[in-house]
């Protein structure tokens, strides 16, 4: 069938080069590439770090409200992203002490800058966000660049570079590197607009417009369906938006302009995802960086002893681990909401697993005890499985292997080699068209990795008795198999491989030992092992009792077990700014004993940050 016409292509390249403003632009000596195509000014009781809502709004279980559900504004819209992405990143429960014990909530005025820009070759842009603070000081001009963790939106990173850089007078560049929440309706052909607004394809302007067969239906997903595989270029997004910040800081002070890398000072911050995607940046030529932080990275150092790629462990996880949490004691493993629902499903994941041949025993308890030697053989520590329970749990194993194998393949709508798609649905799981509320709350509420946000998984395989296994036996042919489709998603896997740079800087890589999610075992530590051969000021902080996701630190069972990973990346934030103004030597390697907060709150001295 024909392609739709992405009718608007041709323009939206042109604003992402040359920016859309009335406002005249640069001197050709010192032009940038991305100009800012949107500004908005943020004060009062509508600030840069938290939208006005201050700790009690975050914390508020539920959204900040739509005036209009089927039509927010782009005022709504913002101020609910934010919302959204500060609960998926920070522990802002009262026991976990945000604002208190690390971190920052306080009120930042100022300025936000953003673009739809184009790294070269891409078919899809990727969003870049300036935050400029009033205070921002043109003699000690300072920009962090970050990346958003996980698939999220643009605001994806602000508990993780906003609180440390903005009340210091730093200006915040984010990108959400060619993932994030930018949907596009099939049905009703509309998608997000750069204000995050619903728009139409007829009247172009869309942060995303698929290449999609005439008449398909449901949803389509930018990191699943841009034909980018854009985790091979993080890299290049994330340089790519410290050049929109010198861009943006031109426009917002044009008495202290030109600014450039070689005065300004450039720190870079990231967390899983975002943690990779700065570490990518690292490698990118020029001397245009001047400090790297990665938390929980998500790297693979290709060909180093124990690296494996995120799929590889993610669909072996997906298969397994369901079957092997089985094997560990139950008063070991926090409790996962539905626990009581989930371990029949467990168990009937082991009967599946034995009848595939891909355990052994003849009851549940010995094939439990074959899943979980299986994936112990394969370098996961039980301190690993153990935080990994959140992720079965949450059936984050699957929604993370259906997208990222559309992205290694470049797979469009309707391509995937194992039959998924995206759509909303109702209580049965079947597919139904969205509605206009749905639709007008993708851009805020979405993570940018379906199931969530009234968006769903469609399965075609799925058959019982285990109704999602045929699927995750695809997933995992992908990674393991030798024919086409699994060559193509190897192929963009390998693409994802990191370099190493050869320019000396500091740069700390933080990781919690009890990460379930992303392991250090299989990703950090081999990449830090070879990193330090190219770059001697690379340090590592090992966090004991710290495992990925410090938004879940909010349930009771999970703060009381592990310690934040925030404070951690504060914290080597302050000591690598104090060595680049020559206050301190390098951060130290550190193998940190924190200590969990256990039915108390938090307190800085359990996180025994090194100083």
């Amino acid at each position: 069938m024909k392609p739709m016409t992405r009718r608007s292509c041709a323009l939206l390249l042109g604003m992402a080069l040359a920016g859309c403003s009335s406002t005249p632009s640069p001197s050709p000596a010192v032009a940038h590439m991305i100009e800012p195509q949107r500004v908005t000014e943020h004060r009062g009781n509508d600030d840069l770090l938290t939208a006005g809502l201050g700790i009690d709004g975050l914390r508020g279980m539920a959204p900040p409200a739509f005036a209009d559900a089927a039509n927010p504004t782009a005022a709504e819209l913002r101020r609910r992203a934010i919302w959204s992405n500060w609960r998926g990143i920070a522990d802002l429960s009262p026991t976990g002490a945000y604002g208190q014990a690390y971190g920052s909530v306080a009120s930042v005025p100022g300025r936000e800058y953003s673009a739809l820009a184009r790294v070269p070759g891409a078919q899809q842009p990727h969003r870049v966000l300036v935050q400029v603070p009033d205070n921002f000081d043109t003699a000690r001009r300072c920009v962090v660049v970050t990346a958003s963790s996980g698939s999220r939106g643009v605001y994806g990173a602000i508990a993780v570079a906003g609180p440390w850089a903005l009340p210091k007078g730093c200006a915040v560049a984010y990108t959400d590197k060619g993932a994030g929440t930018d949907y596009f309706d099939l049905d009703a052909q509309q998608a997000a607009r750069e204000d995050g607004t619903v728009g139409t394809l007829e009247a172009g302007g869309l942060a995303f417009m698929p290449d999609a067969p005439v008449g398909a239906s449901g949803v389509a997903v930018k990191h699943a369906h841009s034909k980018d595989n854009p985790e091979a270029d993080w890299g290049r997004h994330v340089k790519q938006a410290a050049e929109f910040a010198l861009a943006a800081l031109d426009r917002a002070y044009p008495q202290a302009a030109p600014f450039r890398f070689d005065n300004t000072r450039v720190i870079a911050v990231g967390i899983s995802n975002g943690g990779g995607a700065v570490l990518r940046a690292s490698e990118e030529e020029g001397d245009w960086l001047d400090a790297v932080v990665a938390g929980e990275p998500n790297i693979l150092a290709a060909d180093a002893p124990g690296a494996r790629p995120l799929y590889d462990y993610t669909t072996e996880a997906a298969l397994l681990m369901p079957c092997a949490l089985l094997h560990l004691p139950a008063d070991t493993l926090p409790q996962p909401p539905l626990r009581a629902q989930v371990e029949p499903l467990w168990t009937a994941r082991c009967a599946a697993l034995k009848t595939a041949g891909l355990v052994a025993g003849d009851t549940p308890k010995a094939q439990a005890a074959s899943a979980h030697a299986q994936l112990k053989a394969q370098g996961w520590t039980d301190q690993a499985l153990v935080a990994g329970a959140l992720s079965v749990g949450f059936d984050l194993w699957r929604a993370v292997a259906v997208t990222y194998a559309s992205a290694y393949g470049r797979y469009g709508v309707g391509e995937h080699p194992c039959g998924h798609a995206f759509a909303a649905q109702n209580a049965d799981f079947s597919s139904r068209a969205a509605t206009a509320a749905e639709r007008a709350a993708w851009w805020s509420d979405g993570s940018g990795i379906p199931p969530g946000a009234g968006v769903g998984i469609v399965d075609t395989k799925l058959a019982p008795p285990d109704f999602t296994l045929p699927g995750l036996q695809c997933l995992r042919a992908l990674q393991s198999g030798n024919d086409e489709h699994a060559r193509r998603v190897q192929a963009g896997i390998a693409q994802t491989a990191a370099r190493f740079p050869r320019t000396r800087r500091p740069v700390v890589v933080i990781h919690g030992l009890d990460d379930g999610l992303v392991p250090p075992a299989f990703s950090s530590a081999p990449y830090v092992e070879q990193a330090r051969i190219a770059n001697p000021d690379v340090r590592y902080w090992q966090v004991r009792n710290a495992q990925h996701f410090d938004g879940f630190l909010a349930l009771p069972a999970y703060g009381a077990r592990y310690v934040p990973l925030l404070p951690y990346v504060y914290a080597a934030l302050d000591q690598v700014e104090a060595t680049l103004d020559g206050k301190r030597a390098l951060p130290a390697n550190a193998l940190i004993d924190a200590r969990p907060r256990g039915a108390g709150s938090v307190e800085a001295a359990q996180l025994a940050i090194p100083r």
